[in-house]
Order: structure tokens, then C-alpha cells, then sequence
């Protein structure tokens, strides 16, 4: 019996030791809670703060993902003696009306080219004389499967061609852009073998397409084949103006959305552009085409596999500075891949 009581006194003062222990530790905090004083409540956490090495411990940290290289990268096409300093691995300057080059680097390399895929959709389009009134609806078929890429164009949206036209050119819009072939008579398969055959009636040998956006690292082509399509696109009025309309309001359902130029030069008054695209995939790299007026001269500008965000914005400027103060053809850049 006297070891029964034993027992539970001993578990009794147990209890107590705990219920004492904690309401040690909670009471300051309780108190400075109610205190609502910011420097009280610092120090109760600072003295029951849990040491580094568990908080490290028990961190789940993120790992990091380093950027995918491009496929210009993984030749080396970026290990190029550039006199400019480029940092485009491709880069191609070229006076449209008397067809000098001014400067030139793995201009016949084979590369993707992103969304620079769109100047030849925008050209079929446009010379299918298709009317550029008719309404056009976005559905499911538009949607990116293949690298999950956002819009603001909703399945069920319907704009007219020219529409679509504008927002695929100037804002790079994917839904736009495959919503436009996938209306061609014929449907989308239709529309991409007429991209082929136009690519080979304008002498691009290099060039293939298997799609309008841009999305599939299988669009590709090289700078000389790409300044023959600026040439040829430029003859667009529609598109010139559409492809360098610095930003738009476009009626989408019951609101009015806005749309910004991918290209942030068509909003700097020292440039005078008649016809411009950007591009970017991972495989391809930042890219940028454009036809542009400098020094007095109609110059046609590729520039693939740039390696920075804005590197293709930079390289474009070193290309504008040089032309102004030289105007002469610079000395040929090393290519890192023989050119042929």
C-alpha cells in the first residue's frame, strides 16, 4: 500500500514539474502578446528560438536549376573572335538594296529560330489574301502542350484575322499565331507546307518549318536564309506596320486588354524600324530580326542565339554605333564553325 502511494506521488509531482516548466516558458510570451510590444515579443522569440543547425536542418531547400543551354552554346558558336564583341553567337548585317554585307558570324549556321517563325506566317497569311476581317476563335487546339507557355487569349476568344495578325507579330502571341494557320484552307497541315514551299521559292535552302509559332525547336534556319524572308516581307505594308506597333488595346470577351511590343527598341526614337520580330526558346536562344534605317542606309539585321535577356537590345545598339560612325563592312568575325 505504502509503495501504491509512493507511485503515484512520484507521478504526481511529475506533473506539476511539467505544468511548471511550461508555463515558465509560455508566460513571457503570453505577456508581451498582450503587451503588443514589438521589442518583447523579438526577445521572448530570441530566447526560445530554435538553434541554427536544426532551422538548417529542418529547411527543405530548393534546388537550383541551372539555365538550359541553347544549341548555338552547345557547339560553341559563342567561342567566335568577334570584332564587335557580340554577344549573339549568330549575328548577319546586310545593306538591302545593293545586298553588301557589313558584317558577318555563323550566318550559315543552322539553328532554331523561335518565334521568328512568325514573319513567314504572317507572309502566308498575307498573301493568301484571306479576308482580314473574318472572326477567328481561339479553342483548345491553340493551347501549348509542348512547353506550357501562357496567353491571354482564352479558348473561346474570337478576334478578327487582323487581329490575331497584330498580336501574333508585335506581342508574339503562340495562340494568335496557330489559331491563323489552323484556319488556312486546308487547316494547319495545309498551312505549314505552305510555309516550306514559300521558304523554297526565296531560295532558303537551309530553312524547315513544322509549325507557325515558334514553339518547336525544329523551325530552323540560318541568318542568310532569314535576311532573304526580311527582304521579301518587307514588300508588306500590313506587316511592317503591324510588327512594329509599339502596344495595343484589344477587345478580348467584355474586357479590354493590353498588348506591349516584344521588341523594346520600336519605343526608342533613335531607331527608324520598318519591320522587326523577336524570338526566344530555350534551344534557340534570344533572337531578333529587323530591317531598319542607319546611316542614310535600308540595313536588314539578324541577330540568333543571343545569351542574355537583353543582350540582343545591346548587340543591336553596338551594330547602330558602329554603322553611325563607320558605315564600312567590319572585318568578318572568326566562325567558330566553318562558313560555307
Amino acid at each position: 500500500m505504502q509503495s501504491y502511494l509512493s507511485n503515484r506521488l512520484g507521478l504526481l509531482a511529475l506533473a506539476l514539474s511539467v505544468l511548471g516548466f511550461l508555463a515558465l516558458v509560455t508566460a513571457p510570451a503570453q505577456a508581451a502578446s498582450k503587451s503588443r510590444n514589438p521589442a518583447a515579443v523579438k526577445s521572448v522569440k530570441a530566447a526560445v528560438a530554435v538553434p541554427a543547425k536544426v532551422r538548417r536542418a529542418q529547411r527543405v531547400r530548393k534546388a537550383v536549376v541551372p539555365a538550359r543551354p541553347s544549341q548555338g552554346q552547345l557547339i560553341g558558336l559563342h567561342a567566335s573572335d568577334d570584332p564587335l564583341d557580340l554577344k549573339s553567337g549568330v549575328a548577319l548585317v546586310l545593306d538591302q538594296d545593293t545586298n553588301e554585307v557589313l558584317f558577318s558570324k555563323n550566318s550559315r549556321t543552322v539553328l532554331p529560330i523561335a518565334s521568328i517563325t512568325k514573319l513567314m506566317t504572317a507572309l502566308v497569311v498575307a498573301e493568301a489574301a484571306l479576308p482580314l476581317d473574318e472572326m477567328l476563335t481561339v479553342d483548345a487546339q491553340d493551347v501549348d502542350t509542348e512547353r506550357g507557355s501562357g496567353s491571354k487569349l482564352r479558348v473561346g476568344t474570337s478576334l478578327t484575322r487582323e487581329e490575331m495578325l497584330h498580336l501574333a507579330l508585335m506581342s508574339s502571341e503562340n495562340r494568335a499565331a496557330h489559331a491563323l494557320g489552323r484556319h488556312y484552307p486546308g487547316g494547319l497541315s495545309a498551312f505549314v507546307d505552305a510555309m516550306n514551299r514559300k521558304a523554297q521559292a526565296l531560295g532558303m535552302k537551309d530553312t524547315r518549318y513544322v509549325e507557325p509559332t515558334g514553339l518547336s525547336s525544329l523551325n530552323q534556319s540560318n541568318a542568310a536564309d532569314l535576311a532573304l524572308l526580311v527582304r521579301e516581307v518587307d514588300k508588306h505594308e500590313l506587316i511592317r506596320r503591324l510588327s512594329t506597333s509599339p502596344e495595343a488595346a484589344v477587345a478580348v470577351g467584355r474586357r479590354s486588354v493590353q498588348f506591349r511590343n516584344t521588341n523594346l527598341l520600336v519605343r526608342n526614337g533613335e531607331w527608324d524600324i520598318g519591320l522587326q520580330k523577336t524570338g526566344y526558346i530555350s534551344e534557340a536562344g534570344r533572337c531578333l530580326v529587323m530591317q531598319a534605317q542607319l546611316a542614310g542606309r535600308k540595313l536588314i539585321m539578324v541577330l540568333l542565339d543571343s545569351a542574355g535577356k537583353y543582350s540582343r537590345i545591346g548587340d543591336a545598339e553596338r551594330i547602330r554605333k558602329w554603322v553611325s560612325e563607320h558605315g564600312s563592312p567590319a572585318p568578318t568575325a572568326t566562325a567558330a564553325i566553318p562558313e560555307v
